[in-house]
């Protein structure tokens, strides 16, 4: 399903004072210099300090994005928070982000939508629905994610290509924009590929939590295995669907998952790569952010213009695999 008469306008992004750069883990793990980097292909990221929280990220990032759409807090009809963990589990990271925003007595609608990694493409795609149904003329939708604190060393071939950071964009009734198409599927057999055991009901911290519940467990060559199977013909369908051929795509914007998934994307997708958004050498993976960070990126570079077609795209834990086509 399309969505005409809606645009994106204006997008932000937040990363963290500190930069942990890969000579770093280096020097952390005992390995030569420059190993990291040529292993993961990752020169530095992003590292938040105890007080850019999950929500004051958030917030700093939605700033941003209000400020180029020339809006302020009190516009807001609705906020999304897209975060692939969040700060606490009740309530709501949106709910800690409205009051950031000075809008706690405002009785604004808040709350979160999780799809991990792809959380950002799910909320867009339901502030369009909103807007659409008349529910809301203008949404802003947050990702904002602290990888670094479940991190698990002990597997630094997970663990290194990870980094924290934040963003925004809001979306509008009217202009000259459109969600062309949208696809969402999920292939629960990798499941395991991707664990976070810890923080639900399940392992429950009364009772105490077991070695490793709290920390990220990833199989990289499993994830990237599934994700590869299927992509190509999701990728078929997404852009069927919303009438664009490969070739005529403006600006392609992946989730950075990692420099083996971006690599592969572009020779198997048959991508052009000065189409392709990469900035994962500088930011590593983050999460649910990456997406918009990267869709910040492109705007604020000027590689997304007015009028472009761009394919937001990417994986998630599940495994999943989403994408959005939109008109900027």
């Amino acid at each position: 399903m399309s969505f005409s008469n809606l645009t994106i306008t204006g997008t932000g992004s937040y990363l963290p004072r500190r930069v942990l750069h890969s000579t770093e883990i280096d020097s952390q793990m005992g390995w030569l210099p420059g190993s990291c980097e040529k292993r993961y292909g990752i020169a530095a990221r992003h590292v938040a300090d105890e007080g850019e929280t999950t929500s004051f990220m958030a917030a700093q990032a939605a700033l941003q994005a209000m400020e180029m759409a020339g809006c302020a807090p009190g516009d807001l009809d609705m906020l999304l928070g897209a975060c692939g963990v969040m700060e606490q589990p009740i309530p709501s990271t949106a709910a800690l982000v409205q009051d950031r925003l000075g809008l706690g007595r405002s009785g604004i609608a808040a709350f979160d939508v999780n799809a991990t990694c792809l959380s950002f493409l799910q909320a867009l795609d339901l502030a369009a629905m909103q807007i659409t149904l008349g529910r809301a003329r203008r949404v802003l939708v947050f990702s904002s994610d602290i990888a670094s604190v479940g991190l698990d060393w002990n597997h630094p071939e997970a663990a290194a290509i990870f980094g924290d950071g934040a963003a925004a964009a809001v979306i509008e009734a009217g202009g000259d924009g459109a969600v062309l198409a949208h696809d969402f599927r999920t292939y629960a057999h990798g499941r395991d590929a991707c664990v976070l055991a810890a923080g639900g009901t399940r392992v429950n911290p009364a009772r105490g939590i077991g070695p490793g519940e709290d920390r990220f467990h990833m199989d990289g060559n499993k994830a990237f295995r599934i994700a590869s199977r299927y992509l190509p013909r999701f990728m078929q369908r997404l852009l069927q669907a919303a009438g664009v051929e490969l070739d005529a795509v403006g600006c392609i914007v992946p989730h950075q998952a990692s420099a083996q998934a971006l690599q592969h994307a572009v020779r198997n997708l048959w991508l052009r790569p000065e189409r392709v958004i990469d900035i994962f050498a500088r930011i590593g993976n983050q999460i649910a952010a990456s997406i918009p960070t990267a869709l910040d990126h492109a705007v604020r570079s000027g590689r997304l213009q007015r009028g472009d077609t761009a394919l937001l795209v990417g994986t998630s834990a599940g495994i999943s695999i989403g994408g959005m086509m939109v008109r900027f």
